[in-house]
């Protein structure tokens, strides 16, 4: 449909004028970013169907690369670099609202609300650490590495370093699950562990490593799944999403989880001097002030 066969009070443009962006739907919001259709497609059609494609989802919506935009037929250079701009103002807009540095870090959902606006709708994983000051208050987030891994992959020396050139006391491991199933898997646990070796080293504290999807995240130091909530960088009614196996009653700290470490890595030989970068045999400390919900 054309714009000039709509009613001038329900045009997009008009129509936020009259009551306000609330007042439209995804598809006018896009219209009024994309400003003109085709020849053939009018702009709200152009709009739906580049909704259609996405699967009706803004998720799906904002992982759009930008070659995926401008290969959609009315989506020249000009239009995509648009919808571009608007998507990047919306993650800075909820990494802004996240950041709250006067805030300490003293939950894993905490850690969730900081990263989910840089990590929902990735197709890939990412590997990031929280470094914290001795009140628990972010000083800096840190990129790791992207892609798979292993514990064999990670840099510990390099974590330290960051660490020690930041005047970091504790820190968050972090990373997302692109699956959607945020439980923790077995590369997970052994690098985890290899890491807390390393910071008891520096006499650094590992306060929890969260591992998040879209909807949910897991603390290692929990030992549980939590839902969301907002899910979208905000913060959550702290309601529970149940995994496939059954959440535990009552939370686990992660001196339960050192079994599982030690059947990834190994037993270490006593006989050999500890070494900073080398996986530990258990991760017998507990994270003591990431505090799990109640």
């Amino acid at each position: 449909m054309k714009m000039k066969e709509i009613c001038v009070s329900e045009r997009p443009r008009e129509k936020m004028l009259a009551k306000g962006a609330a007042a439209l739907s995804e598809a006018e919001l896009l219209a009024v970013l994309l400003r003109s259709g085709t020849r053939e497609k009018g702009v709200l059609d152009l709009a739906n169907s580049l909704l259609m494609l996405s699967g009706g989802s803004l998720v799906g919506l904002f992982s759009m690369k930008l070659d995926e935009l401008r290969s959609i037929s009315g989506i020249g250079p000009e239009k995509a670099c648009s919808l571009m701009a608007a998507w990047e103002l919306g993650r800075r807009f909820l990494e802004e609202g996240a950041r709250m540095p006067k805030t300490p870090v003293t939950t894993a959902r905490r850690v969730f609300e900081l990263m989910i606006p840089l990590m929902k709708g990735m197709d890939h994983e990412e590997f990031w650490v929280l470094l914290l000051n001795k009140s628990n208050r972010l000083i800096r987030k840190q990129k790791l590495f992207s892609g798979g891994v292993d514990s064999t992959s990670i840099d510990t020396r390099m974590v330290m370093d960051e660490c020690i050139r930041r005047k970091a006391v504790s820190i968050v491991l972090v990373h997302n699950h692109p699956s959607g199933d945020p439980k923790p898997s077995q590369a997970d646990i052994a690098w985890t562990g290899k890491i807390q070796h390393a910071c008891r080293s520096f006499d650094i504290k590992m306060l929890d490593h969260v591992v998040i999807s879209d909807e949910s995240f897991f603390s290692l130091a929990d030992d549980r799944l939590y839902g969301g909530g907002g899910g979208n960088g905000v913060p959550g009614n702290g309601a529970k999403t149940p995994a496939t196996a059954p959440v535990p009653a009552a939370p686990v700290a992660l001196a339960a989880v050192p079994a599982a470490v030690e059947a990834v890595v190994g037993a270490p030989d006593a006989s050999v001097a500890p070494d900073p970068t080398a996986p530990p045999a258990s991760v017998t400390a507990p994270l003591p002030v990431i505090a799990p919900e109640q």
